[in-house]
């Protein structure tokens, strides 16, 4: 066979491809015999029809299973014989059969990209020790109370720090309703009714909540916040926004006693069990975060030593899959079709950065794993998929048959060797610890 492999950018090549003649004959002879052998056709006995009644009969068949069979041989001798990793051998086009009997085509090849990896072992990650504090499972502790708690109206006093206000606002910009000054839709920041405010330092914006101290029911005050530098809106960053604040109701928190009978009403046997299970539960959460946070600092390590062409085809894949979930989150999160709409050419903008960072991060992983002969074996495949099919409460064979028949197993195999990369780099990284940085607490619902 003369196969010759031509080197595109964006990690494509063309395969052309020659079969000779008599490797062609002798692959359509194969299969001419095994349909004689198979074929039921009147007037003839099991086996003995004419080869030239078998090839007229089935004629298409024939064709096409000799085109399948060529393509795979060829594909098979290249990747033997070219210096290429194949991620997708494509479609064979121009498939053609000469005069003389031999086959012609061509294929578009979809390459792994060339990398050349930087140190991956002894890299430094950073984090905070694992271990919980008693002030943590105090927090989980208080924060459960407050989603238990009662709240009742405040009518003989003004608000205080650690109330609740419930809000009508409306934000501004130089004078300019907010969305309508920088053209695009803010979300909760714009304006809203019915809104619920805890009164510390941390809700919502920074120091908005603490300048309702001292309203009453019915107040109607002006509110100026500078917007923090890490907002996720840029074009807002270090602007002074105005808010027109109407304080319709005042309630303050009653929190149910911390005592066996608190901890009976959610299930425990006991406030000592209680502190015990959220304690596992919090202690839990946290390595997740803790293994979370090194695993991004290992890949904002590669993808800042690393760059290398990337599959136009999987890039275009993989956004479109990013975009996908971000625009699921904004639904969750309360946002409107038309809102979304508006945001379509930043959606797709951050989708694609993520989408880049997420290939490349998985080809070297990969590549990682190639060189350190890491792999997935069936039994550990078979076994992960039956932890999956056992926790959605489904039936292991079946779940298994129609992964497979759905073409999904190769996907999972592969999401499974990057964990393992993952967790040998890890292995391998200098662990720095540092103290925790806590979070930043979300807005008030």
């Amino acid at each position: 066979m003369n196969i010759t492999v031509d080197k595109q950018p964006n990690c494509t090549a063309t395969l052309r491809a020659e079969v000779p003649s008599d490797a062609v004959r002798s692959e359509r002879d194969s299969i001419v015999k095994i349909y004689a052998k198979q074929a039921r056709i009147q007037g003839f006995r099991p086996g003995k029809a004419p080869r030239k009644v078998i090839e007229k009969r089935f004629a298409r068949q024939i064709s096409e299973e000799l085109e399948e069979r060529l393509t795979r041989k060829v594909f098979d001798e290249a990747l033997r014989k070219e210096d290429v990793k194949v991620l997708d051998f494509g479609r064979p086009t121009a498939f053609t059969e000469t005069p003389d009997g031999s086959v012609t085509f061509e294929s578009m090849l979809t390459l792994a990209p060339d990398i050349q990896l930087p140190d991956y072992k002894g890299i430094t990650v950073q984090a905070p020790p694992a271990e919980l504090t008693e002030e943590e499972i105090d927090a989980q502790l208080q924060s459960l109370r407050e989603r238990l708690a009662d709240y009742a109206d405040i009518e003989d006093r003004a608000a205080e720090e650690g109330d609740l206000a419930v809000i009508d606002y409306s934000s501004t910009l130089d004078g300019t309703p907010l969305e309508e000054a920088i053209d695009k839709p803010v979300g909760y920041v714009a304006g809203r009714e019915g809104f619920w405010l805890k009164i510390d330092e941390e809700s919502f914006l920074p120091g908005f909540a603490m300048q309702l101290v001292g309203s009453k029911p019915g107040d109607e005050k002006e509110i100026t916040v500078t917007v923090p530098e890490d907002f996720p809106v840029e074009e807002l960053r270090g602007k002074d926004l105005i808010f027109a604040v109407a304080v319709k109701e005042l309630k303050s928190m009653n929190l149910p006693e911390l005592d066996d009978d608190f901890a009976a009403k959610v299930g425990a046997e006991s406030l000592e069990k209680l502190k015990e299970l959220i304690g596992q539960q919090a202690e839990m959460e946290k390595r997740r975060k803790i293994d979370d946070m090194k695993v991004n600092q290992i890949v904002e390590h590669f993808n800042g030593l690393v760059d290398f062409e990337l599959p136009e085809a999987l890039l275009r894949e993989e956004t479109q899959s990013q975009a996908d979930s971000l625009v699921q989150r904004g639904v969750q999160s309360g946002m409107s079709e038309e809102e979304i709409a508006a945001q379509q050419q930043e959606i797709f903008a951050t989708a694609g950065v993520q989408a880049r960072t997420n290939l490349k991060t998985n080809f070297i992983l990969q590549e990682i794993a190639r060189i350190e002969n890491i792999e997935v074996n069936d039994q550990e495949l078979v076994q992960h998929l039956a932890q999956i099919a056992q926790s959605r409460k489904e039936n292991p064979k079946k779940f298994i048959k129609d992964m497979q028949r759905q073409g999904r197993l190769p996907g999972i195999r592969n999401s499974m060797l990057v964990g393992k990369a993952i967790d040998f780099v890890l292995e391998h990284a200098n662990v720095e610890e540092v103290a925790e940085t806590p979070a930043a607490d979300a807005p008030e619902a």
